[in-house]
């Protein structure tokens, strides 16, 4: 046996995590950074660990000081941070929508007059309310992609969490991507519809100012791809369809993030996702930018809400480079052709989820249900796949966008072109 059995020795640290390296998870499961100073007595057969608890914040991972035990879906989703806000969210108008706005406004003061002067304004009254749905209805069939990207980047716009917690009978969220780290843009869980499990995974903004930079604006590190990697993994093991909720400006591009190799992380899960044998799902909630959208989107159907968009690149980013001014923003979202009804035409997109008129964020319950009925509609038609044949449907939808070879030599009348 060791020398150091057979004699007491102490050590003391600051902090758990300069003794214990493996992972944010030191004894007993609990994470390294709620204990506070910690002592090691080693002796002859056995060891022995003294650690002082610091005292948690009310709320904080991993559990909150009093979990309720009646709480809808049982105690295991206080593992989730997601809560209702406590003051409810301001409204915001966007600049197309202020005629809209002038007309409600001017049906709220002839109802306000006629309560007080006693007079009959009813024929007022309804024929501005005409004017106000005649003019929701036009605003709704020609809305130009830029102002369906506004909407889909709307502050009150439903996030991820706010609609799997609408469809599911019970959600269960899981945490970690098992090397130390929890990326909050990313948010993954097991949650039953109809009696079916699915596992969850989706790109989640904040609510408000706070939740934003807790959520990192829903732009994820290479953290939260490996998290989604392996949430992926799991339920290609044991057998549960992904749905995925795509809603992100793109991935975080930081220097610490390529540091930690964001480009690999992307790259991973594009690999593994055409392999996996379960069927897959994707739906595009809000904006789906880039390579961090692709990210979580190869799968055997990808769907859109009506005013969701889904690029390559930020029409401002397209109209910085092409045009060289932001001013031409508008012009870039009509060239790059990134709305639902688009994407459709390309065959990218293979499904539209109806929105209610002004976007989601005007009725957040109703679209979720919509959300359902296409995911269990969806869901039905792939399970009835094997696996062989669900694989070479998810792999042929993406061989038919096109495709290119490397080390073929050039015909030099095309080079000369």
């Amino acid at each position: 046996m060791a020398s150091i059995s057979y004699s007491p020795a102490a050590f003391d640290g600051t902090s758990a995590s300069d003794l214990l390296r493996s992972s944010s998870s030191g004894v007993t499961g609990i994470p390294l950074k709620t204990w506070g100073k910690v002592r090691f007595v080693v002796k002859r057969r056995d060891v022995i660990v003294a650690a002082k608890m610091r005292k948690m914040k009310k709320h904080e991972y991993p559990w909150p000081a009093d979990p309720h035990p009646n709480v809808k879906g049982g105690v295991l989703t206080h593992l989730s941070h997601f809560e209702p806000l406590k003051e409810k969210q301001k409204p915001v108008t966007l600049d197309f929508e202020k005629p809209l706005v002038d007309l409600e406004k001017k049906i709220v003061d002839v109802r306000k007059m006629a309560n007080e002067t006693g007079l009959d304004f009813s024929d007022q009254i309804i024929s501005l309310e005409n004017k106000y749905q005649q003019a929701l209805k036009e605003l709704c069939l020609h809305l130009t992609p830029i102002q369906r990207v506004n909407i889909a980047r709307h502050p009150n716009r439903p996030t991820f969490l706010d609609h799997v917690f609408n469809i599911t009978d019970k959600f269960v969220e899981l945490h970690g991507d098992r090397a130390g780290y929890d990326d909050p843009a990313i948010v993954t869980g097991i949650g039953t519809i109809d009696g079916r499990r699915y596992m969850f995974i989706g790109q989640q903004k904040g609510r408000n100012t706070k939740e934003n930079i807790q959520r990192n604006f829903g732009m994820p590190t290479p953290h939260g791809y490996r998290k989604a990697l392996r949430m992926m993994y799991y339920a290609d093991h044991h057998g549960f369809p992904i749905v995925t909720f795509i809603d992100t400006p793109g991935a975080y591009a930081d220097l610490k993030s390529e540091e930690l190799g964001q480009g690999e992380a992307i790259a991973h899960n594009l690999r593994t996702m055409f392999g996996l044998k379960v069927p897959i799902v994707s739906i595009v909630i809000g904006e789906g930018g880039s390579g961090g959208a692709l990210a979580i989107g190869c799968a055997n159907k990808l769907l859109m809400l009506e005013n969701a968009v889904f690029y390559v690149a930020s029409p401002e980013a397209c109209a910085a480079i092409l045009w060289k001014s932001g001013k031409a923003s508008p012009k870039a979202a009509e060239k790059l052709r990134i709305t639902a009804p688009e994407l459709c035409k390309l065959q990218i997109c293979d499904g539209i989820i109806p929105e209610p008129p002004g976007g989601a964020h005007n009725g957040a319950t109703w679209t979720s249900q919509q959300i359902k009925a296409a995911i269990n509609e969806t869901m039905d038609e792939l399970m009835a796949m094997d696996t062989e044949e669900l694989l070479k449907h998810r792999m042929h939808k993406f061989r038919k966008l096109g495709g290119f070879q490397e080390g073929v030599p050039i015909d030099p009348k095309k080079k000369s072109i």
